[in-house]
């Protein structure tokens, strides 16, 4: 007995079973692991890229389909608040009465309308087949109507729908135009120093497509190593720094497959080098990354510090992410020690070392770009959960410091109550410090402000929104 299909047919009308698209019901899987089970895009991707090439096969699912799938994520993902804003113009109910996977649908579709090159008509007719898959027939009428009404303008012209007027109201006329929240765009905005400059092209180049970038670990591998790559080019600042053009695979790297090279954003290479090269009174033999996890950081420094002879400790609590620092240093030619141990209940001496890193715990505003999710998970009240673990793990890193040793403070994040507020309260509390100007340890980096602390931007530096104060204890 054959099968039959749900609904009567319509004379004239043969039914057709709806079309699997591997590329857009790829990106509905990852969208929808990222809305239930609060998963990051970055981690979640990878492995459904991997199973849709094994499934469909090369000739089925090739290097373009998985450019078009990551596109489609990323881009639904950071524009979420934008195409939200569109799509309630669309519909004649709350948003938080459309269904989850509807909307997933939706924005998909939308951001094939609106965010990308697609054709109309491909752009609209796919999402449709995509909802008869994965939500049925019903559902995808609403789909077809909704997204027909979107097709009607292009991107410009929705914005001037759906924004409030700057005069009016200029914090939501950004947060709609750029897709940020609102306390975000206020928080980054503070950051710069108020003031329209910088504001717009800071929420802009948070909704780019960051470059992936490589570190030559010193003494393991060479920048003009990575640089006979095909597909790379050097990095900004960073003399360790290269940058891989659209296409770059790391995996296809063999210092990288080898551990010689990882990835890391020439932002948090910066910081690394910064604290190591900062100057010191008395000797430079005993290094500690208190915050190790996942390991860029410790594995930079580790080879940093091999080429002085130094001994580098890499503390981290988690013992799955000390797992990973472990990986990280695995093959670092000088010694070195890695511990799950937490940074706040330090697990040695005071006054044991001579340089410090705490790359602190933090809301991760200053990596958007890398993890465009975050911006809508974060609350402000997450600020007020983060500050006693900041504050705490800065007060041991100056406890664990020498006298006439030095402290490096980082975070990925350049809200102020995660930056400057938590150094100025922790050194009240160590009056024998002194700030130290971080800006001539990033020789030809330009933008760095009044110092003493550095702050690096997406829009000036190119970089995740990196952090840094240097301290040294005087006594």
């Amino acid at each position: 007995m054959s099968e039959q299909p749900r609904r009567p047919r319509k004379p004239g009308k043969p039914y057709r079973r709806p079309q699997k698209d591997p590329v857009r019901l790829l990106a509905f899987e990852a969208l929808r692991a990222v809305d239930e089970r609060d998963a990051y895009a970055n981690l979640v991707l990878p492995p459904l890229l991997r199973k849709a090439r094994e499934k469909e096969g090369p000739e089925k699912f090739d290097a373009r389909d998985a450019a078009l799938a990551t596109e489609l994520v990323y881009g639904t993902l950071r524009r979420q608040g934008t195409y939200d804003a569109v799509i309630a113009d669309c519909v004649d109910r709350p948003l938080r009465e459309v269904d989850p996977p509807v909307l997933d649908v939706l924005s998909l579709g939308v951001h094939q309308l609106l965010g990308t090159r697609i054709p109309t008509h491909a752009a609209v007719s796919a999402s449709v087949e995509l909802a008869r898959v994965v939500l049925g027939d019903g559902r995808a009428k609403f789909v077809n109507a909704v997204l027909r009404k979107v097709a009607r303008d292009d991107l410009d012209g929705w914005l001037e729908r759906v924004a409030p007027p700057w005069d009016e109201d200029p914090e939501d006329h950004l947060a709609v135009v750029h897709s940020h929240p609102r306390w975000v765009v206020s928080a980054l905005w503070d950051s710069l120093g108020g003031g329209r400059a910088g504001i717009e092209e800071l929420l802009a180049a948070d909704n780019e497509r960051p470059a992936v970038t490589l570190v030559a670990r010193p003494g393991r591998a060479t920048a003009d190593e990575l640089l006979g790559e095909e597909a790379a080019v050097p990095g900004r600042w960073s003399p360790y720094a290269v940058r891989l053009s659209e296409g770059g695979e790391p995996g296809a790297v063999e210092a990288v497959r080898e551990n010689r090279a990882g990835v890391q954003d020439e932002g948090s290479q910066l910081v690394a080098l910064a604290l190591a090269n900062a100057p010191l009174d008395g000797p430079d033999r005993r290094w500690l990354d208190g915050c190790a996890g996942p390991g860029g950081k410790a594995a930079l420094l580790g080879a940093l510090a091999a080429e002085r002879g130094a001994f580098l400790l890499a503390s981290e609590k988690q013992p799955h992410r000390a797992g990973l620092v472990a990986r990280a240093l695995d093959g670092n030619p000088g010694p070195y020690q890695v511990i799950a141990a937490d940074g706040t209940r330090p697990a040695w001496r005071p006054g044991s070392f001579d340089r410090v890193l705490v790359d602190v715990p933090c809301t991760g505003l200053g990596a958007l770009r890398r993890r465009p999710e975050a911006r809508w998970r974060r609350r402000p009240e997450d600020l007020d959960g983060f500050a006693p673990l900041q504050r705490g793990l800065l007060r041991s890193a100056l406890e664990a410091v020498r006298i006439g040793g030095v402290v490096g403070y980082a975070t990925c994040s350049p809200h102020l109550a995660e930056t400057r507020a938590v150094v100025a309260d922790v050194l009240k509390q160590f009056p024998d410090t002194e700030l130290l100007d971080a800006r001539p340890l990033l020789p030809g980096v330009p933008d760095l402000g009044d110092g003493p602390d550095i702050q690096l931007w997406p829009h000036l530096h190119g970089t995740d929104a990196m952090y840094l104060a240097l301290v040294r204890r005087t006594g």
